[in-house]
């Protein structure tokens, strides 16, 4: 009897953390999820990932070679998205995911190559600011580089 209950509750024990991992909501989720609703130009979707209000930067380097930074504001990112034609095809690939989290603010930082037309369109590191607002993780800024050379 004593063998029966203590396996019982190993696999009770085993489904609830099988619960919660399948359900959890990561900063790395929410990431991996915004690039799939990216490559599918899902606007709908990528506005549930953001927090109203949510800013965009990118960093470049203009051709004389000065610093450039360009702000946005997410709505406009998603009007550009929505804009792209249909024959185009696109896809930044995501190298690695580097998560930096503590309590409700986390950082994801994604170093990629964007491909536009099967062609290399460029290449930087993305950086998510997250915030978590009632056991959601919401973009409140992301900022962006962009170069054209060492994309290796």
């Amino acid at each position: 009897m004593k063998k029966i209950l203590f396996l019982a509750l190993i696999f009770i024990n085993m489904s609830a953390f099988a619960q919660m991992d399948s359900s959890e909501n990561t900063p790395t989720q929410l990431v991996k999820e915004f690039f799939k609703a990216f490559h599918a130009q899902d606007t709908v979707t990528l506005k549930k990932f953001a927090h109203d209000g949510a800013r965009l930067e990118s960093v470049s380097i203009d051709a004389e070679g000065n610093t450039k930074l360009t702000t946005d504001n997410y709505s406009k990112f998603l009007k550009n998205i929505a804009s792209i034609p249909a024959e185009a095809t696109f896809e930044e690939r995501i190298h690695e995911y580097r998560v930096e989290e503590n309590g409700s603010l986390a950082t994801v930082t994604t170093p990629y190559t964007l491909y536009f037309n099967g062609k290399l369109y460029h290449c930087g590191v993305n950086s998510f600011q997250l915030v978590k607002f009632n056991g959601e993780w919401k973009i409140v800024y992301l900022i962006d580089t962009r170069v054209k050379e060492g994309c290796d």
